[in-house]
């Protein structure tokens, strides 16, 4: 096996991860810091230009309240998002971050986003909170401004991070290895902010065979917030939210924009518009069902009613939106054919701003938008803090509005002293998106340089532990130099698994058992059941990941933290006896809304035994 060279990096504030939420913590918490004489470092598991769900670009800005010109109010953004999560929700959370959010894109702007205004210079809205942009370059835009507060010296790119480092009950760092290179590298901080993004591939995912890899949430991001998290000891919330997203099926182009700024429509098989015809579904959901707008799961549920009823599949009227929006020109040809052509433009563009699989899949299909419909369908599940999902770490509240159970000193930390979390490593505040995410990082950036001002002692770090941990990391590459001659066939020995068989197994148990797309995201109490025997057996195989080289290395810790997200959120949909978020997962043998489950649902894992816990946490209105 190679000799690696272990590399210690000494910090005060540890930012983990490059996405949004990372890049906001980075400008914050730079700027705080130099004022303090406080070292900020940054390691991301890729390369911050192209890091997070920003990756390929975006055609919205799906947060921005416009509070400055009397458009929306904090009021306003808070009530949308706990209906939209069937009343789950930290109003405190979602209050803080959106009285903040327009400050982040005022921000983009000035960086050089181009965002599109219209004659009075007002941004052009694709609906009540979205703005429209051209967005391919928008995460390379928001990385420079990262990069610069940080300076090059405190930025570690393609360095996957393994494991907490603690110090009894307090943060004192990471671990973690060079993608590139044979090295481990050891990180000591006073303070971490995990941001290390979502999870994607814990369920099967729709596209198979030469689509594998290919998903709307970016296939990079494997749970390693919740893991670090976790693994840290830090209470859990809304790990059963998972986020099921209708898109165009096997590209995952978003249908936002078709939705709100092209006013189209979506029908099943047989033209009937489900939203119209399946009305009245909604009164069996309480109050939720009578919103608007109908919250996204919901509107979710009625389309694979239909497709559970044989009427898929399910269309996107394309074309009947493009000629309504021309139809006005229709008395003048020529007028009619340029607005057409723009239409059509935008069409494409909303796709090759993101999604540029899509845009190749439909000229792939021969399907011009402006002429022929297109297929849509529920996308496999995602465990996301930003969008319509709400699984993350339980953070404290601001200290001006938050109530006392939700506060605890700083803004932003986890129930771990020194450990922070924003974007989609923190829970219950959902519906931030990029430009949400990026303003509770800089939330948590300025917050986590004022815990290491008041906290401001070096961490008591166990050399022997972090021995203890670089075994644990290159595990897998040696027993592949120990079992890898026992066979002819490297796919098949009885000694190891590879990553990738590992990563079949995880994600056909999920779909199977815990309501993925083959179960019609549909489960019960004894598939559950089931399904954590089998994840039980799968854990110890882990045991056995084998990896040949630096690549498989990381595929192989990928698949260590998808299956403790997985873990947390079989045990939560277990923990929480009523169906609540319908169109993301059906509890087949409690198939109602129960009052008495209007709570949080929390967990908390004992990395050193393996035990969990679960808490029922009380949901505290701060607006009607």
């Amino acid at each position: 096996m190679p000799n690696f060279e272990t590399v210690v990096v000494n910090t005060d504030i540890l930012i983990l991860g490059g996405g949004m939420a990372a890049c906001g913590a980075a400008v914050e918490a730079s700027y705080w810091a130099k004022k303090q004489g406080l070292k900020v470092t940054l390691v991301d598991k890729a390369a911050m230009d192209r890091s997070g769900a920003v990756a390929m670009g975006l055609s919205a800005i799906n947060q921005y309240l416009g509070i400055a010109k009397g458009e929306n109010t904090v009021e306003d953004y808070v009530k949308y998002v706990k209906n939209d999560l069937m009343g789950i929700a930290r109003d405190d959370q979602v209050a803080d971050i959106a009285r903040h959010v327009d400050s982040s894109v005022h921000l983009f702007e000035k960086w050089g986003l181009p965002i599109w205004t219209n004659d009075e210079g007002n941004y052009v809205r694709g609906g009540r909170w979205q703005i429209m942009l051209n967005g391919e370059s928008y995460k390379i835009i928001v990385a420079e401004a990262a990069k610069k507060a940080l300076g090059s010296d405190n930025i570690y790119e393609r360095v996957y991070i393994c494991e907490p480092i603690m110090d009894g009950d307090r943060i004192a760092g990471a671990i973690g290895f060079s993608t590139r290179e044979e090295k481990i590298y050891v990180f000591k901080a006073k303070a971490v902010l995990a941001s290390m993004g979502g999870a994607v591939g814990v369920f099967k995912p729709r596209s198979t065979g030469e689509g594998l890899g290919r998903s709307w949430y970016p296939p990079f991001s494997s749970g390693s917030s919740a893991y670090f998290t976790m693994a840290a000891g830090a209470e859990m919330t809304c790990q059963e939210v998972r986020f099921i997203p209708v898109r165009f099926k096997d590209a995952y182009g978003p249908v936002g924009a078709w939705f709100l700024l092209f006013k189209s429509r979506a029908v099943n098989g047989f033209g009937e518009e489900y939203m119209v015809t399946r009305r009245s579904e909604l009164d069996n959901w309480g109050p939720y069902g009578k919103v608007k707008p109908i919250p996204a799961n919901l509107r979710n549920y009625l389309g694979m009613l239909d497709v559970s009823d044989g009427k898929g599949p399910l269309f996107m009227e394309t074309d009947e939106a493009i000629r309504n929006l021309a139809k006005k020109y229709e008395d003048d040809p020529k007028a009619f054919k340029k607005k057409m052509k723009e239409l059509e433009s935008e069409a494409w563009e909303d796709f090759l701003d993101m999604t540029i699989a899509q845009a190749l899949l439909w000229a792939a299909s021969n399907i011009a938008p402006e002429e022929k419909h297109s297929e849509i369908a529920a996308a496999e599940p995602y465990f996301i803090g930003s969008h319509s999902g709400a699984s993350g770490a339980w953070v404290s509240g601001p200290a001006d509005i938050a109530p006392a159970e939700y506060q605890w000193g700083y803004t932003n930390m986890t129930t771990v002293k020194g450990l922070f979390a924003a974007g989609d490593a923190s829970g219950a505040s959902s519906h931030k998106f990029s430009s949400g995410s990026h303003a509770e990082g800089r939330i948590a950036g300025k917050s986590i340089v004022r815990f290491v001002v008041e906290n401001n002692q070096e961490p008591n770090i166990d050399d022997a532990k972090v021995e203890e941990l670089k075994a644990k990391i290159l595990k897998p590459m040696a027993v592949w130099e120990e079992f890898s001659g026992f066979s002819t066939d490297p796919d098949v020995n009885p000694n190891y698994i590879l990553p990738k068989m590992y990563m079949f197994r995880l994600q056909k148990m999920m779909d199977e058992y815990a309501g993925g797309v083959v179960a019609n995201f549909t489960t019960s109490k004894t598939l559950l059941e089931v399904g954590l025997e089998l994840l039980g057996m799968l854990k110890e195989d882990s045991q056995k990941l084998a990896a040949r080289d630096l690549h498989e290395l990381m595929r192989a810790w990928e698949n260590i933290h998808r299956t403790l997200q997985a873990e947390s959120h079989i045990r939560t949909m277990l923990f929480r006896e009523e169906t609540r978020f319908p169109g993301y997962y059906f509890r087949a043998d409690l198939p109602k809304l129960d009052p008495e489950w209007e709570v949080f649902c929390n967990c908390k894992y004992d990395a050193a035994t393996g035990a969990w816990e679960m808490i029922k946490r009380p949901i505290i209105r701060l607006v009607d």
